[in-house]
């Protein structure tokens, strides 16, 4: 049995001729010499090293395409018919009172409204992915590189003094801001070195930074073929690394002549030190920010827990680990499909460190998980199994899918161009969005709302629902209450996980 893909991809386009493949080369078992399919080998031998990446990540979200030998659905949720823990005084166990709230922060404490934060993005409708967030009430993150999309960019003796986009970025949260979640800028290596992080929080209004360590779930920042001498000038100008050197004048020569290798961009690997680290996050607060950030990924064992220990060493608000199966950004195709820790798998580290810190009664950052989760089901075995060390699970891919969709509807319902599974709710945005009306409660029937928030909001608010089902299921009254006892492990794998 293989639990990886063949040689083909919903996200490169590539088909096999045969259904009968090798599962240890994932080529048509036999390759013939007229074969008129394409294939990752034939799209390779025609576009060579780009095909390490994503052919079409334009317009659209990309994640991993490998069947894990283990994962959420290999647990079931348990149920319990006795006992009300974690009830207010005064309160009936019903399901709406669940509580889903929470709070977080070392130095500034920032409330929740359920146990969800949205991951970093800053591409597609990024706009109502933030709205939604401030809608919701839950953090957003903006991801790393976002200024390189900003046509007012103005940079003086290397460094940024005018990036417009950052506050753009910003008022789209804040728009609906309401007390709930923080929106968040996170930075990589480049981004400081342009000094993103000090105008974003001196001059655009951010209040927290998130560290990034390596490319989210994936390891390795993304490597972008560039399409003109001029451009990877323009790129080496922002700090970026360029190879090969565009400034050298043989091999500009050579490009030009049509001889010469293409041009790509590469992000700085990260390579961080308990020193560098602790003078960085001094820096930040110096120049205002109220709140840090972490992002890990799914590396080896020992970095995570490296990682949680700075985290409390440093008093870091927030550590987000993201799993390997999730996505949405440009990584390695192979990367993306055979690399890091999935999500499940990682919860076990998590767990151990913050018991060692919670003995050493040492502090324990707020901890968000993330890859792939897109039902409440996900959510709720993702935070049982983290036993009390998961606070709140990371929704990306999905959340922006309800972005997009809400715009899109919204838009055909202005345009009278309905979709004809929506006719029977009504033919206007607010009889058809079912949330719509709650949403005016919160900020009036004057306010100009986007469906696209709209979008997201309805889809938290379904996740967040079904939650308060499955945790008074259990008897449980509060979402922080979920352990382990709260799953049935349905395979070997999964009983191992569970620890009995």
């Amino acid at each position: 049995m293989t639990y990886s893909p063949g040689l083909t991809s919903g996200y490169a386009r590539t088909a096999m001729r045969s259904k009968y493949t090798s599962p240890q080369s994932g080529m048509c078992s036999m390759c013939t010499m007229d074969c008129q399919n394409q294939c990752e080998i034939g799209m390779a031998a025609v576009l060579g090293p780009q095909t390490v990446y994503p052919t079409t990540t334009g317009n659209n979200q990309i994640a991993s395409e490998k069947d894990y030998p283990v994962n959420y659905s290999h647990f079931n949720i348990n149920g319990r018919v006795f006992g009300a823990k974690g009830l207010k005084e005064g309160k009936i166990p019903a399901i709406y009172n669940v509580e889903l709230e929470n709070e977080y922060g070392y130095h500034n404490p920032v409330k929740i409204k359920m146990p969800i934060m949205l991951p970093a993005l800053i591409k597609l409708n990024w706009k109502d992915y933030f709205g939604g967030a401030a809608m919701a009430g839950v953090p957003c993150v903006v991801g790393e590189n976002a200024v390189y999309k900003d046509e007012g960019l103005i940079l003086e003796n290397g460094k940024a003094v005018e990036a417009p986009l950052l506050g753009e970025i910003r008022n789209s949260f804040m728009d609906y801001y309401r007390g709930y979640g923080q929106i968040i800028l996170q930075c990589n290596l480049e981004d400081m070195k342009l000094g993103i992080d000090k105008i974003g929080l001196q001059k655009y209004g951010f209040d927290a930074i998130e560290i990034k360590f390596g490319q989210a779930a994936k390891g390795i920042q993304p490597a972008i073929k560039l399409g003109s001498l001029e451009e990877a000038l323009e790129k080496k100008k922002l700090g970026l690394d360029v190879y090969p050197d565009p400034e050298d004048e043989r091999i500009a020569e050579l490009y030009s002549s049509g001889k010469g290798s293409h041009f790509f961009s590469f992000n700085e690997l990260p390579m961080w030190t308990e020193e560098k680290l602790e003078k960085k996050i001094g820096d930040l607060r110096n120049m205002g920010a109220k709140n840090i950030y972490f992002k890990m990924a799914g590396y080896d064992r020992e970095d995570i827990e490296t990682v949680l220990r700075f985290a409390s060493k440093f008093k870091v608000d927030m550590v987000t680990i993201d799993g390997a199966g999730g996505g949405s950004g440009y990584s390695p195709c192979k990367m993306m499909n055979e690399w890091g820790l999935p999500a499940i798998c990682i919860e076990p580290v998590i767990e151990s460190v913050v018991n060692s810190l919670r003995s050493a009664d040492e502090y324990v950052p707020f901890i968000s998980l993330t890859g792939g989760f897109a039902s409440e089901d996900q959510l709720f075995k993702a935070l049982a199994l983290g036993n009390g060390a998961v606070n709140c699970i990371g929704v990306c891919r999905a959340a922006m899918a309800a972005a997009m969709q809400g715009k899109q509807i919204g838009d055909r319902i202005k345009a009278n161009e309905i979709p004809t599974e929506y006719k029977k709710y009504g033919d206007t945005v607010d009889s058809i969005f079912a949330e719509m009306n709650e949403v005016k409660g919160l900020y009036g029937s004057d306010k100009e709302i986007s469906t696209g928030a709209v979008g997201v909001y309805s889809y938290l608010n379904k996740l967040a629902f079904g939650l308060q089902h499955l945790a008074a299921l259990n008897r449980k009254f509060n979402i922080r209450l979920l352990n382990k006892d709260d799953l049935i492990p349905m395979t070997e794998k999964a009983v191992e996980l569970i620890g009995g």
